[in-house]
């Protein structure tokens, strides 16, 4: 017989951001404790508002499969003695299988004797496996965890009921004062305590108490009510996927209503408008058919449309509230010119260890001037990088982003444009703080991400020389996504960014500069640089790039972000070649030999006097072949690399590198050294899986 089940944890109101995540959670741990408990059913449907997490599991069996199987123990002699006693070992075999000597049946493996014993486990009723589910809902875990009275177990929030219900039987168990019941609770405000006769009343009987508890149902109820009020008033909507599926996690009974407030406040920036509505009071803002923004919103009540007037005028109210400190903050802020606001920087800290946020953009102007260079900017984004490095930061000392931090950037460029700036300069300023995400959108003008990576290199830099390096987990200064946004953008831009080189210069910089930090960053260079390369490891694992190929590419000389890319890309192209093998064995040999080379080895001048066959002759004039192809790209390098591989076989077959001369030796390891460096700028070859 086939049977429902439900399980429905009751809390007190979850913050939004945890509910989604926390029904997948406690879904996927319940699917897994029932496999392992050997229990089938046929589907788990989730539940889910602000108060509860539930799952209906229909299909359930009667029982766990039964197991019959045969174990095997040890070897007959052992579990035997001379006068065919039970030893030791085979007694405790059997009493660790719930059986006695008397089950032993002996079986031949592999030519030996083995004792083995037949078992068989009876599957458990399901009510008496179901109860196991108080330790999974106990084992979940959440971003902030809290306690309540005077118990000590943590939990996203206070359980105050709990329904366990088998068909129409309640399984028993209990989590701190809380035993299971029949009894769910509809709306907090609008409904009453339900006593559910079955479990597959759940959703109706919630239904009939203002709670629909399907989050899809709930969510698709809301976009359906936006519409109908955006057609009504032909009005655009954008119904940003993110802050709707917030709403949806805050309501059970979700009702639509639109909102007003006065146009004067249109003077203000959209961007502040839309951060007071969007992110402040999770409204949907509304634009005309132009694309104009409107004095227009819409929100969701928790609730009927019951004295809906009311709600809509407290939350007008509350609105307007936000829009008038907006309004003062905006016109303040425009009495002092971005020079004021500069001069104010110098007392404002970075970090304590570090320096002063005045400071950092010494150090990011010196580093803009760098990167300016390196990448062949032209005049006019030479200037308008320049010009937003010596400025950037200054919006963070503005009334305006002091309330609404959000607005960082965006008001930077604001209030750069009200001064007189260039464009140019002003789009910089709000574009350094791109990416914002892992999959952020990326600055689109050239000073603007020539900016975001001066800014993010400082910030590793300095921290990393300060000794706040991430660890685990721990990165409170999101030097990760910093790292992920300098990988981004170089291959945004296709720009070559040899990481190590750079950094060298950025320092070289700001000491002649005079501004640098008080810190050793040079001794942080190598640290830094594999900090780098782990953010290319982890976007190139989302690819579908070899394990082995991207081991090989990390592991090479090359600090460049853009050619690792292109070295992996090379690689898993030309895997699939029929010399491929050939090559990289090839090449591997020659690495392998060169590390047995004197450390000095690299000052050695190889002489074409001292080769001993036509082989040495060719692989030398194959080699320089080489060098002159690898400025060309890696492209280049590695078909360089390929023609080189006859030459490299020959090489081995008519020549012993390790000669008992040592002058030969040396000249023969140092031309191997030469060809082994020049394969390094592709990767660590020795790392590729060749069959």
């Amino acid at each position: 017989m086939a049977h429902t089940f439900l399980l429905e944890i009751g809390l007190e109101e979850m913050p939004a951001h945890v509910v989604t995540p926390a029904i997948r959670q406690l879904q996927k741990r319940v699917a897994d404790y029932l496999k392992d408990e050997r229990i089938s059913y046929d589907a788990i449907k989730p539940f889910s508002t602000p108060r509860r997490l539930a799952l209906e599991i229909t299909g359930l069996a009667d029982k766990q499969d039964d197991i019959s199987e045969s174990v095997k123990g040890p070897a007959k002699k052992i579990a035997q003695d001379a006068d065919g006693n039970w030893t030791k070992p085979a007694i405790g075999f059997t009493r660790g299988q719930g059986l006695t000597p008397d089950d032993i049946v002996f079986k031949e493996f592999k030519g030996t004797e083995y004792v083995y014993v037949d078992k068989f486990i009876a599957g458990k009723p399901v009510a008496e496996v179901l109860a196991g589910l108080r330790e999974i809902i106990m084992a979940m875990t959440f971003p902030t965890m809290m306690k309540w009275g005077t118990h000590h177990f943590e939990y996203i929030r206070p359980i105050r009921w709990l329904v366990a219900l088998l068909d129409a039987t309640v399984i028993p168990f209990s989590i701190l004062d809380v035993t299971t019941d029949r009894l769910t609770r509809g709306h907090r405000f609008l409904g009453k305590e339900i006593s559910l006769a079955t479990a597959a009343d759940y959703e109706e009987a919630l239904t009939s108490e203002f709670v629909i508890a399907d989050a899809d149902k709930r969510k698709e109820l809301i976009k359906k009510q936006i519409e109908k009020i955006a057609t009504d008033h032909d009005w655009t909507i954008n119904v940003d996927a993110g802050l709707l599926e917030e709403v949806n996690n805050l309501v059970e009974w979700p009702t639509a209503f639109a909102g007003s407030f006065d146009e004067k406040y249109l003077t203000i920036p959209e961007e502040v408008l839309i951060t007071s509505m969007r992110d402040h009071q999770r409204f949907f803002y509304a634009r005309n058919q132009a694309g104009e923004l409107l004095p227009n919103f819409i929100s969701v009540r928790n609730g009927t449309d019951h004295d809906l007037q009311n709600v809509v005028a407290g939350n007008e109210k509350v609105l307007t509230a936000r829009l008038e400190d907006a309004m003062f903050f905006y016109k303040e802020d425009q009495k002092k010119t971005i020079a004021d606001y500069v001069e104010r920087l110098k007392s404002v800290s970075f970090h304590d260890k570090i320096s002063t946020m005045a400071e950092k953009m010494t150090r990011v102007e010196a580093i803009v001037t760098v990167l300016a260079d390196r990448l062949g900017l032209n005049d006019a984004q030479t200037k308008a990088a320049v010009r937003a490095s010596q400025i950037y930061k200054f919006d963070l000392v503005t009334g305006m982003v002091g309330e609404f931090a959000e607005l960082q950037g965006v008001m930077g460029e604001k209030y750069a444009l009200l001064n007189g700036e260039d464009p140019a300069v002003a789009q910089a300023i709000r574009e350094h703080y791109e990416p914002i995400s892992a999959d952020g959108a990326l600055p689109a003008s050239v000073p603007g991400a020539v900016l975001a990576l001066a800014d993010k290199f400082d910030s590793i830099l300095t921290f990393f020389a300060a000794g706040m390096i991430p660890s685990g987990s721990n990165d409170p200064y999101a030097l990760r996504r910093q790292a992920t946004g300098i990988v981004r953008i170089a291959t945004d831009q296709n720009w070559s960014l040899p990481v190590a080189d750079l950094a060298t210069a950025f320092i070289s910089a700001e000491e002649v500069a005079n501004v640098a930090p008080k810190l050793n960053q040079a001794s942080q260079i190598d640290a830094v640089v594999d900090f780098i390369k782990e953010r290319v490891r982890k976007m190139l694992r989302g690819t579908k790039v070899r394990h082995d190929i991207i081991d090989a590419v990390l592991g090479g000389s090359s600090s460049d972000i853009t050619d690792l890319f292109t070295a992996a890309d090379i690689l898993t192209t030309h895997a699939a070649d029929e010399n491929f093998k050939a090559v990289i064995e090839s090449l591997t040999r020659v690495i392998r030999l060169s590390q047995k080379a004197p450390k000095d080895i690299a000052s050695v001048t190889i002489s074409a006097d001292k080769f001993e066959n036509a082989s040495e002759g060719e692989l030398h004039q194959g080699i320089d072949d080489v060098a002159q192809a690898a400025p060309q790209g890696l492209k280049a390098l590695y078909a360089a690399l390929v023609a080189v591989q006859p030459a490299i076989a020959d090489y081995f077959e008519a020549t012993m590198v390790m000669a008992d001369d040592e002058a030969v030796r040396n000249n023969r390891l140092a031309e191997l050294s030469r060809l082994a460096r020049l394969a390094l700028e592709l990767g660590d070859l020795d790392q590729l899986v060749v069959k």
